[in-house]
């Protein structure tokens, strides 16, 4: 079973010292030629460039016109274009701004949806939806009107309502849950 280190290396040595046949090189490339042809490289005409031109200028003015003037569905029939929110007006109405959307987000995503709360919570997203396309209005008007004190105003209560409305939808989803849990308190 063991073997000397030795007799292996010289062993290993012979076989090392063993040439390849002729032309072996040169038929190992003929077989891969074979195998893998070279590839052509391809020829590109005018007309091919042309239509490449014309396509990356079209997909560039056309992304230009869709990111330079968003639609904002004001109800079911009509739409504007590029409206204003309180961001537009000033640096510290877009940070209240964020302020009661990001919360408004939050409180909507920290409600627990259960067959029994269903119906509560349907109605009050219903309101919210109305309360939003409100939102939107308010925005339209504030793009065509320019800002003022009672637009700004009405759109910074909007989202105060919206946010009151989640703590409310809270409240009630957590009493409701207290008296699933306990029917004797009624």
């Amino acid at each position: 079973m063991a073997q000397d280190i030795r007799d292996l290396l010289k062993q290993d040595l012979q076989e090392q010292n063993k040439k390849m046949p002729e032309n072996h090189e040169a038929r190992f490339l003929d077989k891969l030629n074979k195998a893998l042809p070279e590839q052509q490289k391809p020829k590109f005409n005018w007309l091919q460039i042309a239509a490449s031109m014309v396509l990356f200028v079209g997909l560039g003015y056309g992304g230009f016109k869709y990111f330079n003037n968003p639609v904002v569905p004001v109800d079911n029939n009509t739409t504007v274009v590029a409206t204003k929110s309180l961001g537009d007006v000033s640096p510290d109405l877009k940070k209240v701004e964020d302020y009661y959307l990001a919360n408004i987000n939050l409180e909507l995503s920290k409600v627990k949806l259960t067959p029994e709360n269903k119906e509560m919570f349907d109605g009050y997203v219903q309101r919210l939806e109305d309360l939003k396309k409100e939102y939107s209005k308010l925005s339209v008007e504030l793009t065509n009107n320019g800002p003022d004190e009672q637009t700004i105003n009405a759109l910074i209560d909007n989202l105060k309502f919206r946010l009151n409305l989640l703590h409310r939808l809270k409240e009630q989803l957590k009493t409701l849950s207290t008296l699933d849990a306990n029917p004797d308190v009624i």
